[in-house]
Order: structure tokens, then C-alpha cells, then sequence
């Protein structure tokens, strides 16, 4: 990786490329950003995640140094960078708008970051040649920017934030004005691109699938502070958290209190149903908390049919069906669990008014502690 016009040194595999330490960020007494601390690898794909407000985009824009810290600190490559300039820290950055010139060429608005460096000519010449080829573009150089397609000029502005080989490249969504088609095809090109090349990644969505797709770890963000980080996997099947079980897609989260006699542990609503979970953490005991099911792991059978023996399974009426092509949503009213249980079934035809029971395997069960701003 080539260093910065500073002289930063390259991230070796265990030295974090960017960390924010006690980082925080006030507008009044607005914390936009709310004492984060947060390490992120060289060569990740790293999202923050979280809906409006929730200072991811703050965060970003304090790494590129676009927004200055009230306190903590900012390092990159383990230099504190709180007054490099953003021009300095050898970063890439995309935008929704994605800031293209509309009266340039394809050309000369990849080649503008490396003219404001004063490059050479033939240099300038052969990396626009080799990012258009990155970006899988490489006949479209002399055409102008509103000839092309959505994607294409997507593609366009990540090639013009990687000619200059940055080492940070950082998306601030900027697949979020595309259209449904498009923008999967562009979630698969970025995972794609950030296996060919030497960059570390860091996004920014509230969309949670893009998040899922893209990322090799994800960071939700509620209120200004980071509520949890993991893989993909781990987020979605673990949340740590009320909020984030919720925020993560159709999630069914049932209150109630932990219980455990011997080996069996269950959570108890305040209708007196027990939930039965295959795993549940001492310190929760007898203590508020919520049973997570995802709406997918949901099974419904006809009255009389019996579940596994890793499942437990509670008596219902169909409320509501829905075809969604691939599966079809169910609500269904479960007495005693204080709400409607979202059912993703790929399989069975019920319809409202219907007996039905429900089953899931008590290992898909995640039980969550109640407060939601807890962080990490």
C-alpha cells in the first residue's frame, strides 16, 4: 500500500487502520456522537449501521475529517490524525450524490483527484486506464457522465476515489438513490472489488440487508452510541440487545423474565406462556428480559401435528396471510405473549381465522437483557 503524502506507515495485520477512542461529538448539547470506541481492521469491509439520527454518518465524517471531535481521539495506522487535514490521511470517500462533474468526461473526473496532486501526465493516464478496468468499465473513458446508467456512474465514482490508491474508502450511502435491481447488483460489485483490491472499507446504511451482504463485521448504532459489533451472523442470529434484535429485520421479541430449574431455562411472559430457550446466560436470572425468534424460524402446523423434540411448540389463530413470492407472512395471535407472532413460512397454506400451533427449535431462541442502550 503506498503511504500518504504525510508519510503514514502501512497497517500491518494486527495494528488497527482506524480507531476512534472516548470519541465524542457535540452540536449543543446534542451528542451526536456518544463516547464510541471502536477498532477497525486493515483490509475490512466494516458497516455502521443504524437508522436516521443515530450518528453513523457523524462518524464517518469525523474520520474523513470532514467534522471535528468535541473529545476522544481519531487514529489512523496508530497516528493520532485530530489536526491532519482531510487531504492529508490518503482517504477515499463516495457520497450518495456521488459528486460527479456532469460536464466532464468519464476521464476527467477520474483523473481530477490525481491532477489537484499534480500528477504526470502518463501517470495520470495509466491509472485511469487500470481503475476503469477495476470497475469493469474500461471502454467508456471519453463518454460524459449523464450518458451513462445509475450503476455506471456508480462505478464511475468508485473509480475516481481509488486512483489515487487510498488506503481508507469510505461510502457514505451511496447506493441509497438506486433503485431495488440496481442496487443489489452494486452491494455484490462492491464485495467483489474489495476482494481485488488493497483497501479497507468502511460504509454507512440503515439498510439492513445491504449491511448484511457487505460487510465483514457490522457496528449498530443507536442514540449516538454503538450497541454492538459482530459479523453478519452474529448480529443478525445474536443480537445483544432489545433494539438491535428489532432493528435487524422481522424479529418476534417477547417480554418477559428468565427463568432456569436444573437444566431447563425458559423466559416467562407476563401471560404466564413459557419460552423455551436451549441457552441462558446466570446473570439474567430472574430478571426483565425478551426471548428473540426470528420470523423465518417460525414453523406452522395444523392443530395436531406435533413439533420436534428441539422444538417447543404454543397454539394460535391466523390473523393475517400475505404472499411475499418466496415465503408467505404470517400474523398470528398467540394468547398470553402480549403480541402477534410474525411467521416467514416457506411452506403450508393457512387462512385467517385458521387454529394453527407454532414451533421453533430452542436453539434459535436468543434472550436479550431489556436495556437497550447498554452499549459495549
Amino acid at each position: 500500500m503506498v503511504a500518504g503524502p504525510s508519510g503514514e506507515l502501512g497497517s500491518d495485520s494486527t495494528t488497527p487502520i482506524v480507531e476512534l477512542i472516548g470519541a465524542v461529538k457535540r452540536y449543543g448539547e446534542v451528542a451526536a456522537i456518544d463516547n464510541v470506541d471502536l477498532a477497525i481492521r486493515p483490509r475490512e469491509l466494516f458497516t455502521l449501521l443504524g437508522p436516521s439520527g443515530s450518528g453513523k454518518t457523524t462518524v464517518l465524517r469525523t474520520i474523513a475529517g470532514l467534522v471535528s471531535l468535541s473529545e476522544g481521539r481519531i487514529l489512523i495506522d496508530g497516528v493520532d490524525v485530530r489536526r491532519t487535514p482531510t487531504y492529508e490521511r490518503n482517504i477515499g470517500m463516495v457520497f450518495q450524490s456521488l459528486a460527479l462533474f456532469p460536464h466532464m468526461t468519464v476521464f476527467d473526473n477520474i483523473a481530477f483527484p490525481l491532477r489537484m496532486r499534480r500528477r504526470g501526465r502518463s501517470e495520470i493516464a495509466g491509472r485511469v486506464k487500470d481503475v476503469l478496468e477495476i470497475v469493469r468499465l474500461p471502454d467508456i473513458a471519453e463518454r460524459r457522465v449523464q450518458e451513462l446508467s445509475g450503476g455506471q456512474q456508480q462505478r464511475v465514482a468508485l473509480a475516481r476515489s481509488l486512483v489515487y490508491d487510498p488506503k481508507l474508502l469510505l461510502l457514505d450511502e451511496p447506493l441509497g438513490a438506486l433503485d431495488r435491481q440496481l442496487r443489489e447488483e452494486m452491494q455484490l460489485e462492491i464485495v467483489r472489488l474489495h476482494r481485488e483490491i488493497d483497501v479497507t472499507i468502511i460504509n454507512v446504511t440503515h439498510d439492513q440487508v445491504e449491511a448484511l451482504i457487505l460487510s465483514d463485521r457490522i457496528g449498530v448504532m443507536q442514540e449516538g452510541r454503538i450497541v454492538q459489533v459482530g459479523t453478519s451472523e452474529e448480529i443478525y442470529s445474536r443480537p445483544s440487545t432489545r433494539f438491535v434484535a428489532e432493528f435487524m429485520g422481522r424479529a418476534n421479541v417477547i417480554d418477559g423474565t428468565a427463568r432456569l430449574d436444573g437444566t431447563r431455562s425458559w423466559v416467562e411472559t407476563d401471560g404466564g406462556v413459557a419460552i423455551e430457550v436451549a441457552e441462558l446466560d446466570s446473570a439474567l436470572v430472574d430478571k426483565p428480559c425478551a426471548a428473540v425468534v426470528r420470523a423465518e424460524d417460525i414453523e406452522i402446523h395444523a392443530v395436531g401435528a406435533s413439533p420436534g423434540e428441539e422444538s417447543t411448540g404454543l397454539s394460535g389463530t391466523v390473523m393475517l396471510r400475505a404472499f411475499e413470492g418466496e415465503t408467505v407472512y404470517y400474523e398470528i395471535e398467540v394468547t398470553g405473549i402480549g403480541r402477534s407472532l410474525k411467521v416467514a413460512a416457506r411452506v403450508g397454506a393457512f387462512d385467517p381465522g385458521e387454529p394453527v400451533r407454532v414451533a421453533w427449535d430452542t436453539n434459535r431462541v436468543t434472550v436479550v437483557r431489556m436495556d437497550d442502550r447498554a452499549g459495549i
